[in-house]
């Protein structure tokens, strides 16, 4: 388990969200509140309304009513690039990328924009030494400075995983969310994967979506369980693996829950 203790200070907070396609409701009054410095993941079957609920966060989404709070603040109608100023930023599913650029471009790229910078013909951006600290700096965090001149687009997969994960953070987003951020690993990348995370996010507070339930156990502190748009259970992991309904929703078999109390043994003693 996690040893990544939140201050009970809330930062991040749903309240009654849902949001219709048509005359389809995906999420159905869903309510969480994530508090600062904690590690908090949501876990659901396929087709529970996950990423649409990422969506609802980020803003790439519009609440079809319910509310959304960054720091106390609603956020539900700003688009994405506003949140991102307010201290939110998020990974995707799908490596988002510059390919042809460099690890330290990409990097770059990432602090000028949450900085407001951005690129100017008249001004050397080779001048502006906080970005090439802030870069620096994240290259060290991510350990990818010996790959600082590979091309994005070379990287391995858990490469490119892991330099997005070094996006989401570059800017200096206190709340980070995490969309899958080991789908497709082997077990050795996932290891290495939560190992990033840890350090990456300390400090920080990270909501996950995460479907390894060896991955959710050994980083979260309290995990949410989404069935079809509604929040059935939320609790810390030991809480989450004993419950009767959430077995019988997501985790399965009581073998299942067994491997699951198994995973918690090896992240705690790890």
């Amino acid at each position: 388990m996690s040893t990544n203790h939140s201050n009970n200070h809330c930062v991040l907070e749903l309240t009654d969200l849902r949001k219709a396609f048509g005359k389809t409701e995906i999420i159905r009054g869903a309510s969480l509140a994530v508090n600062e410095g904690e590690r908090f993941a949501i876990i659901g079957p396929n087709g529970a309304g996950k990423s649409t609920l990422f969506n609802l966060v980020s803003g790439r989404l519009a609440a079809s009513s319910g509310q959304v709070l960054l720091h106390g603040r609603p956020i539900q109608q700003l688009p994405p690039f506003e949140i991102h100023r307010r201290g939110l930023a998020r990974s995707f599913q799908v490596s988002n990328l510059f390919h042809r650029m460099t690890v330290y471009e990409n990097l770059r790229c990432a602090v000028l924009w949450s900085s407001g910078q951005g690129y100017a013909f008249w001004r050397s951006i080779h001048r502006l030494r906080e970005v090439h600290e802030r870069v620096e700096a994240m290259l060290e965090l991510t350990r990818m400075a010996p790959q600082r001149h590979t091309l994005a687009g070379e990287l391995t997969y858990a490469g490119q995983r892991a330099l997005e994960i070094g996006l989401t953070v570059a800017g200096g987003a206190q709340v980070i969310l995490l969309d899958e951020p080991t789908a497709g690993m082997s077990r050795w990348e996932s290891e290495a994967a939560v190992e990033l995370i840890r350090e990456v996010t300390r400090g920080r507070t990270l909501l996950m979506v995460e479907h390894d339930m060896a991955v959710v156990y050994g980083l979260a502190d309290r995990i949410a369980v989404l069935v079809y748009g509604e929040v059935i259970a939320c609790g810390s992991p030991a809480e989450i693996r004993d419950n009767p309904r959430v077995q019988e929703a997501y985790l399965g078999t009581p073998a299942t829950a067994a491997a699951g109390a198994a995973a918690t043994t090896i992240a705690t003693e790890a």
